[in-house]
């Protein structure tokens, strides 16, 4: 039985590496271990010590705390903005905003933020 933390640092660990568009491989080889144990971190089945920890932090380009954002006891919407996180049509859209160029993203960010308003006053 995986515990709620171990659980929420591996769908981090998930999130972070498909936002930077890493393979569990390329994430493993970077860190020295093998892909399977990157799938059981993910999972939640096998804790991730804090050496380790710290390994991937830096191969994912965040600090260490990243893993542990969004976690408190009992927070049914920081639940659910978690599980909208974890959705691969959300990480795509996410790393395909950030390669557009900055100018650009700010643009395409205004845009988006009035078409959201749009559709409520709708």
């Amino acid at each position: 039985m995986t515990h709620m933390v171990d659980s929420h640092v591996g769908q981090k660990i998930r999130q972070r590496r498909w936002m930077v568009g890493m393979t569990q491989q390329q994430l493993a080889e970077s860190v020295g271990i093998k892909f399977q144990q990157i799938q059981k971190y993910e999972t939640g089945m096998n804790r991730v010590s804090a050496s380790r920890l710290w390994d991937i932090s830096r191969a994912l380009g965040v600090s260490a705390s990243f893993f542990f954002e969004g976690l408190s006891e009992g927070s049914e919407e920081a639940h659910a903005e978690e599980q909208v996180m974890q959705q691969k049509e959300t990480l795509d859209l996410l790393r395909s905003y950030y390669a557009i160029p900055e100018g650009q993203r700010k643009r395409f960010l205004h845009l988006a933020q009035s078409l959201g308003d749009f559709s409520v006053a709708s």
